[in-house]
């Protein structure tokens, strides 16, 4: 087992307490690809995710990786509106260029995350 620095636990810490504040009810809060995740269980939506429907859906997974801290967010994902709204947002919550994928916005600065926005987009 491995222990993060002292700043990414603290990071974590406060991204999973943010998450559990603003997420809507019913989603469930588990390991998920070795990452804290939130899925909508299989007592909800049965069918799980459909590359595994012995897995329960995906809906938010933070991790700390290499260089960054990872924020994936399935409705940036699958939500073409959604994924605009937060790429204009963004720049008004961080001085710093966004860095996102399809599902993943990476953080390679503690410092400026922009928990205010991020707390919008759980909700």
């Amino acid at each position: 087992m491995f222990q993060l620095p002292e700043d990414r636990a603290i990071v974590l810490s406060k991204l999973r307490s943010l998450i559990q504040e603003n997420i809507p009810e019913g989603f469930a809060e588990e390991m998920s690809y070795g990452m804290i995740g939130y899925v909508v269980p299989h007592s909800i939506y049965s069918e799980g995710y459909h590359c595994d429907t012995s897995l329960p859906l995906p809906f938010i997974n933070i991790a700390s990786l290499k260089n960054f801290i990872t924020f994936y967010h399935m409705g940036i994902y699958a939500d073409e509106k959604l994924s605009n709204w937060f790429v204009k947002e963004y720049p008004k919550h961080s001085k710093r260029k966004l860095d996102m994928g399809k599902s993943c916005i990476r953080f390679k600065k503690m410092d400026d995350i922009p928990y205010k926005l991020l707390s919008k987009l759980i909700k």
